[in-house]
């Protein structure tokens, strides 16, 4: 199986690269120069890496590099610095998203591309009705004005779940959300749930990137859990927090 992955070499992203390298699945990592992977991954046989931006990637580009990929994943977000949050582009998420939706289809694949999106617990799935406390629904409004990457989270999630819905015959998506990011070496015992079962703001759990990556790459290869979350927007946390 040949994966296509955009943020592949972020702090998750490269996670997941090695989680499905190690699977034994053919990678491919779409990646601006500079950008960089572990020694360990970078001279791996099945890794091919693009060098480019994804967003200067003509359409057709963009679908040359799609095409023969059996599942498409992001860990694309805004790096934690005033550049990274303020500058441009401030739909990388979104835009990304849009574009490789596209391209997937305007293949005319003869069986659905898997997309996996890593996405927030700050997001509400409007499909389950979830809701919010008054004041965590005031301060995620506040965010929306103050915090680009947070409404672009949200949109690109949103795209998948009104855009390409539950019907599309070219793509199917999950859009993974994980809560309070933190590092670690080793993958942990985790719990995928539907929805939060705390606050993301005032009670936030613990997810461990290596255990995000983990759960995509289930989604990608294991053909159990994708059948359980295909079309859904579960939640990850790490053992103990859910």
């Amino acid at each position: 199986m040949t994966i296509l992955i955009v943020g592949g070499t972020g702090a998750t992203g490269q996670w997941l690269v090695n989680e499905l390298l190690q699977r034994g699945e053919q990678v491919k990592v779409i990646a601006r120069s500079g950008s960089a992977l572990p020694d360990n991954v970078l001279n791996h046989e099945n890794l091919t890496i693009i060098r480019a931006s994804l967003l200067d990637l003509s359409d057709e580009e963009l679908k040359q590099h799609v095409r023969g990929c059996k599942a498409v994943a992001s860990c694309l977000g805004h790096r934690l610095s005033f550049k990274g949050i303020y500058g441009h582009p401030r739909r990388l998420v979104t835009e990304a998203t849009r574009r490789l939706c596209r391209a997937i289809e305007a293949n005319e694949p003869d069986q659905p591309v898997r997309f996996i999106l890593m996405n927030t617990t700050g997001n509400v799935n409007h499909d389950l009705k979830e809701t919010v406390s008054t004041s965590e629904r005031v301060l995620t409004s506040i965010m929306r004005l103050l915090l680009p990457p947070h409404p672009d989270n949200e949109q690109a999630a949103e795209y998948l779940r009104t855009e390409i819905g539950q019907s599309n015959k070219k793509v199917k998506w999950v859009a993974v959300r994980p809560d309070n990011l933190i590092d670690d070496d080793v993958v942990t015992a985790y719990d995928i749930v539907p929805s939060p079962t705390r606050s993301a703001i005032f009670d936030a759990g613990k997810t461990s990137r290596i255990n995000v990556a983990h759960l995509m790459a289930d989604l990608i290869t294991n053909e159990t859990v994708w059948t359980a979350w295909r079309g859904q927007m579960p939640v990850i946390y790490n053992e103990g927090y859910a």
